[in-house]
């Protein structure tokens, strides 16, 4: 059916529930987490939910999915991210677009999770979510599938930050399809500073990767600095007063992106474990 491949990183708050939604549309398929760098129970976790387990010492998402590939046994591949729990159907679903003729890559439709989320990150995303690049990007879903045709297109995954970008670097538009049946949830940061740091995290890789596109024999979409005002906010004049600390926290990200090389710039408070308690996961 298909080999399902979840790079994680001290993902024990999450991989439960992302394997536990798994569990009903899987029938012949290839689930495997290949953690990497883990310093909590995701390995186990995953074990026990029946999963193949690849437990790397060093962390790292490029070589993590690398390990994966060498043991997957099936297509399509699907990418998935820890957090992401697929609704009823979905696989399917997203799994159906592949059979369209000149389709090699599918992603869900999302859905940004912004109870009880601080205003300029409500702000920021009343912005983002309409951006025009998410009609036809790959990036941003936590969720990727892609066709055999399709994965031959590369190798291997580079060592790079942004893998869903070089995903969505292999493809032209007509070969990318948007599964309007399946909606995951991409859950917000819960604070300012937590987007911040995502976002600077997005930009390093955007950037990595557009310095090495020409080694890699990629082209990487251009960056469109003024969609948020030319396609969000004009035809939309209500969302003015959120373009304000879009703007802000976009201009901040940029700034710290350029001068701080450090980290990883994971957004950790939408793993933490008492976030979770009692609910789904965004």
């Amino acid at each position: 059916m298909a080999s399902i491949i979840i790079a994680a990183h001290d993902e024990e708050a999450v991989i439960g529930r992302c394997l536990d939604a798994l569990r009903d549309q899987v029938t012949g398929a290839d689930v495997i987490v290949s953690a990497n760098g883990c310093h909590d129970r995701t390995a186990q976790i995953a074990a026990t939910h029946g999963a193949t387990v690849i437990d790397r010492v060093e962390p790292g998402k490029a070589a993590a999915l690398n390990a994966a590939e060498r043991v997957a046994s099936t297509f399509p591949r699907v990418y998935l991210d820890a957090d992401i729990v697929v609704p009823p159907e979905g696989l399917a679903h997203l799994l159906a677009q592949l059979e369209a003729p000149g389709v090699l890559a599918a992603v869900p439709r999302r859905r940004i999770e912004l109870a009880g989320r601080p205003w300029p990150v409500r702000a920021y995303f009343a912005i983002n979510e309409r951006l025009p690049v998410f009609r036809d990007g790959l990036f941003g879903r936590g969720m990727i599938a892609v066709s055999a045709a399709g994965r031959e297109r590369f190798d291997e995954f580079p060592t790079v930050i942004a893998d869903d970008l070089f995903l969505d670097s292999q493809f032209a538009t007509p070969e990318k399809r948007e599964a309007p049946e399946v909606e995951v949830v991409v859950a917000a940061p819960r604070r300012t500073r937590d987007l911040v740091a995502r976002l600077v995290r997005v930009r390093r890789g955007n950037a990595q990767l557009r310095a090495a596109a020409e080694s890699l024999g990629v082209e990487v979409r251009p960056g469109d600095r003024w969609a948020w005002l030319r396609e969000v906010v004009v035809p939309r004049p209500h969302l003015l007063v959120a373009a304000v600390p879009y703007v802000v926290i976009t201009a901040l990200a940029a700034w710290r992106a350029r001068r701080d090389t450090g980290g990883w710039g994971r957004d950790e408070s939408t793993r933490n474990l008492s976030a979770h308690s009692g609910g789904v996961p965004a």
